[in-house]
């Protein structure tokens, strides 16, 4: 395609967009509304899987010993342990220990086990198993389990798997809600172009029989759509990335520990994907608008 040519039909897609201004506006915040949900979702997902292979790397199992637990009853568990699968390292906290990293937890409410001492102590004397990976949580925890001496075995795989069904749930929450609004954007894109080309039926039909090609005519209004599409994701980036902001901002100020996808993912990887995204909804739209009147 010539640039003159290309040129032309760029300034013949302005010309239509300032004539239907209001719903070239209406189509334009429609693509904008999708990508924005989209992105929340997107969002929410990315952080959720940062925070479980945040948890999954610090994966431990917790062996709490009985008080009556016998030197060498905790000298067998701890070998059985050392030697299971996937088993990186074995700690031994004593009670005092617990309590004192108990304390620390707590930070400036710590007062509340100030009623406590070595005479008094709630805590366990305990294993910390520290592993390779978190696969391996299940049978080290079963290797041990029914030894002597064992109260209690405390895993985290399990808040690992609810916190990955969340993880899917809104994943699959977004992929659907996404699909059921790119409709809509399609709808709304579909009718701009609907009311363009209705409005120059009279134009499309004579370039038509002076032997003009579909793409030729198409092409004006495949760039409407396309600018419609490219202002909405714009917008719905930029929109995204200040509301994420305020929201990383307040979040890390009470959640210092807590892992999150920066802001300026938003504008750099994610600001190409809405491009993308807007540009292909725009053209699409177009596309299949058009169907009806190129078929004479």
């Amino acid at each position: 395609m010539k640039i003159s040519t290309f040129k032309a039909f760029f300034i013949d897609a302005l010309k239509s967009l300032r004539r239907n201004k209001t719903i070239s506006l209406a189509s334009a915040i429609t693509v904008s509304a999708t990508l924005f949900i989209f992105g929340i979702f997107l969002l929410l997902a990315l952080n959720i899987n940062e925070n479980v292979n945040n948890v999954e790397s610090k994966i431990e199992i917790k062996v709490y010993l009985k008080d009556d637990v016998t030197l060498f009853q905790q000298r067998d568990i701890e070998n059985k342990l050392k030697g299971s699968e996937g088993v990186k390292e074995v700690v031994f906290e004593s009670k005092s220990e617990a309590l004192n990293n108990f304390r620390e937890q707590l930070k400036e409410n710590k007062g509340i086990l100030s009623g406590y001492d070595s005479s008094n102590n709630p805590m366990q004397n305990a294993f910390i198993v520290r592993l390779e990976k978190p696969e391996f949580a299940d049978s080290a925890s079963a290797a041990v389990k029914d030894m002597t001496g064992i109260d209690e075995v405390v895993n985290d795989r399990d808040l690992i798997n609810k916190i990955s069904a969340v993880s899917n749930t809104i994943r699959w929450a977004g992929v659907v809600l996404f699909i059921v609004l790119i409709g809509v954007s399609l709808f709304l894109i579909g009718n701009t172009i609907k009311l363009t080309v209705f409005s120059r039926r009279r134009e499309i039909g004579i370039m038509k029989f002076v032997g003009a090609t579909d793409w030729f005519i198409r092409w004006p209004f495949i760039i409407e759509g396309v600018v419609i599409g490219l202002v909405g994701a714009i917008l719905s980036n930029l929109t995204l990335y200040y509301s994420y902001k305020l929201a990383f901002s307040a979040i890390t100020q009470q959640l210092i520990t807590v892992p999150l996808v920066s802001p300026a993912y938003v504008l750099g990887s994610m600001m190409w994907e809405f491009i993308l995204a807007g540009i292909s909804i725009g053209a699409l739209g177009s596309i299949l608008s058009l169907r009806k009147f190129l078929a004479v």
